[in-house]
C-alpha cells in the first residue's frame, strides 16, 4: 500500500482516538462533579431520622473468581412526609473492640433511581469483596448521612 493511501487510513484512527479520549475526560469529569454534594440544609438535616435502615442480615458467596464476597441486605423505609431523590448512608464495619475499621458511604437511592416515597420501604443490596480482617463479622451500623428531596 502506498504511502499517500494510508494517510486517510491513519487520520480517521488518530480522529477516533481523540474522541474516544474526550468522550472519557468528560464522563470521568461529569461522574466526579456528580459527586459532589452541597451541605446539608437545616430541613434536611431535621429530615434524616425519618429515614429508618432495618432488618440488615449478612451472606457470603464466592464470585467467578472463587473470592469471597460478603452481601449485604436491608430494607430503607422513608417514614416522613418528603419524597426523598437521593439518599446516602454511611456504614460501619467494627472489630471485636468496637472500634471502626472500616467506613462506606452506600447510594441505596439515586438520581438515576426511583425515588423513595413517603411510607416507602425498598429493599437494597450491597457486595464487599475485600473487608478488614479484624472485622468482627457483624453487620455494620448503618445511618443517613446526606438526602435531597
Amino acid at each position: 500500500m502506498e504511502r499517500s493511501a494510508l494517510l486517510p487510513i491513519l487520520g480517521a484512527a488518530g480522529a477516533l482516538a481523540l474522541v474516544v479520549g474526550l468522550y472519557t475526560l468528560i464522563h470521568r469529569n461529569a461522574s466526579r462533579l456528580a459527586e459532589i454534594k452541597p451541605a446539608l440544609t437545616e430541613e434536611q438535616k431535621t429530615y434524616l431520622p425519618n429515614i429508618v435502615v432495618s432488618d440488615a442480615r449478612l451472606s457470603a458467596a464466592r464470585n467467578l473468581v472463587g473470592d469471597r464476597v460478603i452481601y449485604l441486605d436491608a430494607q430503607v423505609t422513608n417514614r416522613g412526609r418528603r419524597t426523598v431523590g437521593r439518599l446516602d448512608l454511611e456504614l460501619e464495619f467494627h472489630d471485636v473492640l468496637s472500634q471502626v475499621v472500616l467506613r462506606e458511604t452506600a447510594h441505596p437511592v439515586t438520581a438515576r433511581s426511583v425515588p423513595l416515597k413517603p411510607g416507602e420501604t425498598r429493599a437494597f443490596q450491597l457486595a464487599f469483596e475485600h473487608l478488614p480482617a479484624d472485622w468482627n463479622q457483624i453487620p455494620p451500623t448503618i445511618n443517613p448521612c446526606y438526602l435531597r428531596f
